[in-house]
């Protein structure tokens, strides 16, 4: 691990002013840094300057639903804190089934809910010591190589997938992100448009300027009638990464669904939004029948890898489960 000075920030805006100190690629934020530390250790990220923000945890870390039955995050909220809320699991349980399985109890009481977003591949070839494309080489050795965890959608030069189990459900459910930048500024920004597959003119996975610290997650009010389902499969039994991961929330009435939300993890350098099957599902009945339908349709443009085609049909399974769980019935 390289040097580093390490500063605390008892605000978001404290944190910005700091950000500013390290100029835009030395210096990061640090919370929990279940993320972070490892890949300093490693020597994938060797900022010069960590501005701790765990002082500015009374301001930044809360769960609240407003009058309108939106629900606010605080970005330093743990997994463990959304976990062990009464309010959450009893109006958004998607949320609660999201967090529980998504590390050991002793990260998720560390791990918050903005690190849990901005978290960067496990591959092994990003996370060892290999030049990999996403780290400035001009290969990206998992395409051609061992990818047996890798992405079956997307066109990036890069096949890694996006690791969170909040990321998936959080799009599901249309939230949306406060950023603090510079000077005071503030903007919002839909959770599904903060993520971003890395091109060769940005190689990155998330849209975070430099100088800019995510603040809030805000979840809007459902509506009446929604229930959600996120259904996670892992290659054993508790707190791995999803193999497969699919939230799902539906919004019926009279037994017809109205509103449907569709969003696929561990397939993809971001969560997987599969529309089609949104439009699918709006408007008619949700039958066994037309949940596999729906699985079938959200998987015609996956393009496995040499050692991932496996992925398909647990892809096509979990979103049968996911929807109809939703909907209130048995698979």
């Amino acid at each position: 691990m390289q040097p580093f000075d390490h500063v605390s920030a008892t605000s978001a805006a404290a944190a910005v002013e700091l950000l500013q100190q390290g100029g835009p690629s030395g210096a990061r934020v640090i919370a929990g840094g279940t993320d972070l530390i490892s890949l300093m250790r490693d020597r994938i990220q060797s900022p010069r300057l960590l501005v701790n923000i765990l002082p500015a945890a009374a301001a930044l870390r809360y769960l609240r639903f407003e009058a309108d039955g939106a629900l606010r995050v605080g970005a330093l909220a743990t997994l463990a804190d959304i976990e062990r809320d009464p309010h959450i699991a009893a109006r958004l349980p998607i949320l609660t089934q999201a967090v529980r399985d998504a590390a050991t109890p002793q990260l998720r009481a560390m791990a918050t809910a903005a690190g849990n977003l901005m978290q960067r591949p496990r591959c092994w070839y990003y996370r060892g010591e290999f030049p990999c494309w996403l780290k400035g080489g001009d290969e990206c050795f998992a395409r051609d190589g061992e990818n047996k965890y890798h992405a079956i959608f997307g066109a990036s030069p890069c096949v890694a997938v996006h690791p969170s189990d909040l990321a998936p459900v959080l799009v599901a459910l249309d939230a949306e992100l406060t950023i603090a930048g510079p000077g005071g500024s503030a903007r919002t920004l839909p959770v599904e448009r903060f993520f971003a597959p890395p091109t060769d003119d940005e190689r990155i996975e998330y849209r975070l300027q430099p100088g800019e610290v995510v603040s809030e997650i805000r979840v809007p009010a459902q509506p009446a009638g929604a229930r959600g389902a996120y259904v996670k499969v892992m290659d054993r039994q508790a707190w791995a990464f999803a193999l497969v991961s699919v939230a799902a929330q539906l919004s019926e009435r009279d037994g017809v669904v109205e509103r449907a939300r569709l969003a696929l993890g561990g397939v993809a350098n971001v969560p997987w939004r599969v529309a089609a099957v949104e439009d699918l599902l709006t408007g008619q009945r949700l039958t066994p029948a037309l949940a596999a339908q729906a699985a079938e349709r959200a998987l015609e443009n996956a393009h496995p890898l040499t050692h991932n085609g496996y992925k398909v049909p647990m892809a096509r399974a979990a979103i049968r489960r996911a929807l109809l769980a939703a909907a209130g019935q048995e698979e």
